[in-house]
């Protein structure tokens, strides 16, 4: 039964939710007019379309899944459906773990000014190896999401076999075995869009850092516009960084079910999982102007068509 801790938690999800909708809506919308007529498509747009719409999908289905746990709470409990649930969370989850420690890799290879041979390799090519690094993320998280269902499913089914088909001791050893494979396969596609968004997130904090240190030991006093885009940058990367990492343990504590459904500890997964994508997207509004202008525009063109109908 859904208690009221649980319902309240869920509404805050569902408020998070919509904002990260609209939020990444404006931001889909905004990297493809800019898009749109262009032969060939900058690698940040490629990103940023990538991203913005995946978490735009899974806020989406993540909001329909808590509507039905307030009014019909006994809906995912049926096997199927629960399973379609999983393969559809798990992969959104992924895909936008993914896009997210590539835009990180993006930054620091386009922001970072170091000079070994492979980064300056990476800085000439970053531009064509785009395609194929979200390609390739799109079918890890397919491959990953099909692979985690599969697993739980059969330990599910192992859990639950009857005492005449197996024994205790099967049970033990064939649901140990599962996890295993199950950690194995999520630690593959969870832990390396991690690892890419810690590596390139502190590389580039630490660039940015060294450069406005000399920044400000040659400045004259006066506030530099170039010194507080610095500052400005790094604070958005650390956001970033924190932001992934709170994202990335609750995905994991939902997976593998660490909490009873409906738990406290499970409510206070749900309402980081939905804020962190939120406040994220709202950083990236912040700090690119393309995504800042887009909402006045909008808002001027509906007053326009609104007076227009009155007149």
């Amino acid at each position: 039964m859904t208690t009221s801790f649980a319902l309240l938690c869920l509404s805050i999800a569902i408020i998070e939710s919509l904002v990260g909708i609209l939020g990444n809506g404006i931001i889909l919308v905004a990297s493809s007019l800019s898009c749109i007529g262009s032969k060939t498509w900058p690698p940040y747009d490629m990103i940023v379309i990538s991203l913005s719409s995946s978490r735009f999908i899974v806020q989406s289905w993540n909001t329909l899944e808590y509507l039905m746990s307030i009014f019909y709470e006994n809906f995912f409990c049926q096997e199927n459906v629960n399973v379609a649930s999983k393969i559809m969370f798990t992969f959104l989850s992924y895909s936008s773990l993914w896009f997210g420690a590539w835009l990180s890799v993006f930054y620091c290879i386009k922001v970072a000014s170091f000079t070994q041979s492979f980064f300056i390799w990476l800085k000439l090519r970053i531009a064509r190896l785009v395609p194929w690094m979200l390609l390739t993320s799109w079918l890890c998280s397919f491959t990953a999401a099909i692979s985690f269902t599969w697993d739980d499913h059969s330990v599910h089914e192992n859990i639950t076999a009857p005492s005449s088909m197996t024994n205790s001791s099967a049970w033990t050893t064939t649901r140990k075995d599962s996890l295993g494979l199950l950690i194995l396969i999520c630690n593959a596609g969870i832990g390396m869009p991690l690892m890419l968004s810690v590596v390139s997130s502190v590389l580039l904090i630490r660039s940015l850092w060294i450069h406005t240190r000399r920044m400000q030991n040659n400045a004259s006093g006066f506030r530099d516009p170039s010194l507080e885009a610095h500052m400005k940058a790094i604070k958005s990367v650390c956001s970033f960084l924190f932001l992934y990492i709170i994202y990335f343990i609750c995905v994991l504590f939902i997976l593998f079910n660490i909490f009873s459904p409906l738990s406290n500890g499970e409510m206070i997964c749900v309402v980081l999982m939905a804020a962190c994508p939120t406040a994220h997207t709202l950083v990236l509004i912040w700090s690119n102007p393309k995504f800042q202008q887009l909402p006045p525009k909008i808002w001027r063109h509906i007053n326009c068509h609104g007076r227009t109908a009155c007149v």
